[in-house]
């Protein structure tokens, strides 16, 4: 979905009131081509709730209603509220919205290490799909490769808006033995800055574990860089030679610069050297992400490797470590490498990274994974995706497995918040969403659709599965820190009471984390 909006976090798609049915036929039926099943999803029947409640019984208000913007001759667009005054009028709409699956974390890692140490996340760090998808679903899953697609969302009180999420989940990773064997190149930033405690050192312990726990099947390269690269151990199989792996991470001690395309260039030709046919081959790269001499810009290091990534499938890890870290570049190396990042800011991060997340970070079910949503004109006004502005895929090019997606694993959820208006009075069909992906290995597309009427929605968020609050929670605590303005948000203060007492329902330690990090960005205002 493109529009001409420059302020981030404010893409909204604004439709006219009346749109011929053919539109709405020629849409499903391109949502249903190839014969696809569309099987409805979402529980739950919640009222509409239209009333003038500046909030609802949950604590979330509901958005203040959006004021008329002119046309380009000033005249009014068919009655509907279309933003502030300042915002210039959105191009056609087309209601699709497309974008390549992601399950990067490293956002909110950061985050929160940063508000820990009684700072706030420079906003252009803030991505709320990163938020979003930091957390627990309880998804249905899928018995074999592939998707299952979820379709729910609740109602606010006021003007007709709803949060809507479209779900995503592959199947139960294997247990630890059943797994395929992997080949890991470590590429291990070395610079002056990695000496930083909580760096180089959480790095080496990290990766000791992870050695005694990985397969003697398994095999491990290790890359170090600083103002150059260095192999400093080719792939090695870890059966009889684990304590050659832990000597090399001994030995691991930081330099100068940070030169880090030729640190991922190294990489990945080491990857290529010691490549294994029927493993999941990747490189890892942990790093802070500040590199200072070489090749700083990301599309030129992966253009220079294209040829490793494209026809061996070698795909990129990023880990990032400091308080002081280069967010842009290793989001961006992730995203282009196909792969994604993680955050680690102490031994219980680098545990659940490197030892509980392993199989997910080896393993793969989908290639290329690409979502797209088509919203229904005869209800829907207005639709706004949260977050993913990094991964927005064109339309036309949801079908084109030439365009890269998202590579995905094992046990993994995939999560998409939108905001909703809805036409008043409106009833029926809302919004179908699809999947489609390659299969890993033959490479074949296949698609997955499910879809949401509006009777399905909840009559609020309190009403709704604890998942989809602690989902609205977490994509409102993003809105807060980058100070944009998504609908509903009922600041800091509401949000760390819903935060706490989600945390006492679910007895889950990640909602507990996340109501202590809304806890302390209220300290900073």
């Amino acid at each position: 979905m493109e529009t001409d909006r420059t302020r981030p976090g404010q893409e909204y798609a604004h439709h006219r009131t009346r749109k011929p049915r053919r539109l709405r036929a020629t849409l499903l039926a391109l949502t249903a081509a190839g014969g696809l099943l569309l099987t409805a999803c979402g529980a739950g029947g919640g009222s509409d709730s239209n009333t003038s409640n500046a909030t609802d019984r949950t604590g979330f208000p509901a958005p203040a209603p959006a004021v008329t913007s002119g046309g380009d001759d000033g005249s009014e667009q068919d009655g509907e509220q279309t933003g502030t005054p300042d915002d210039k009028i959105a191009p056609p709409p087309d209601y699709l919205s497309t974008f390549a699956l992601d399950v990067d974390t490293a956002s909110y890692g950061y985050a929160r290490r940063a508000l820990a140490e009684g700072r706030r996340p420079d906003p252009s760090t803030i991505r709320p799909e990163e938020f979003v998808n930091s957390f627990r679903q309880d998804y249905d899953r899928p018995d074999g490769n592939g998707f299952t697609v979820t379709v729910d969302g609740a109602r606010t009180d006021q003007s007709d808006w709803s949060l809507v999420r479209v779900g995503l989940a592959t199947r139960t990773a294997d247990s630890a033995a059943e797994r395929p064997p992997a080949a890991l190149t470590f590429v291990i930033d070395v610079s002056g800055s990695m000496s930083e405690t909580g760096r180089l050192d959480l790095a080496k312990k990290s990766l000791d574990e992870m050695t005694d726990r990985l397969h003697d099947d398994d095999s491990v390269a290790l890359v170090t860089f600083s103002d150059e690269a260095e192999t400093v151990l080719p792939m090695t199989r870890l059966g009889g030679h684990r304590g050659q792996v832990h000597d090399a991470v001994d030995e691991l001690e930081t330099q100068s610069a940070t030169n880090l395309g030729a640190g991922v260039e190294t990489g990945y030709a080491t990857a290529t050297e010691g490549l294994r046919k029927g493993a999941t081959n990747r490189v890892v790269l942990i790093s802070d992400g500040l590199a200072n001499t070489g090749d700083t810009n990301a599309d030129s290091i992966l253009d220079r490797i294209a040829h490793e990534r494209r026809d061996h499938g070698i795909t990129l890890f990023g880990v990032g470590v400091g308080s002081d870290y280069g967010d842009a570049l290793m989001e961006k190396l992730a995203d282009k490498g196909d792969g994604h990042t993680a955050y680690v800011a102490n031994d219980a991060d680098a545990h659940k990274v490197f030892v509980d997340q392993l199989p997910q970070n080896i393993d793969l079910t989908a290639r290329d994974a690409k979502a797209q949503v088509a919203f229904d004109p005869e209800t829907v006004a207005q639709f706004r995706l949260i977050g993913y502005e990094d991964r927005k895929v064109a339309d036309d090019d949801f079908r084109n497995d030439k365009v890269d997606g998202g590579e995905i694993g094992p046990g993994h959820t995939v999560t998409a918040l939108y905001a909703v208006r809805t036409r008043p009075g409106a009833d029926g069909h809302l919004a179908t969403a699809s999947v489609r992906w390659l299969d890993p290995d033959t490479r074949a597309p296949h698609e997955e659709s499910g879809q949401l009427e509006t009777d399905a929605l909840h009559g609020s968020l309190n009403s709704a599965p604890a998942t989809l609050q602690v989902t609205a929670v977490a994509a409102y605590f993003a809105d807060t820190l980058r100070s944009t303005e998504l609908p509903g948000n009922p600041g800091l203060g509401e949000l760390a009471s819903r935060a706490h007492t989600l945390a006492k329902e679910t007895e889950d330690k990640d909602v507990r984390q996340l109501a202590e990090a809304i806890d302390e960005a209220r300290r900073t205002d």
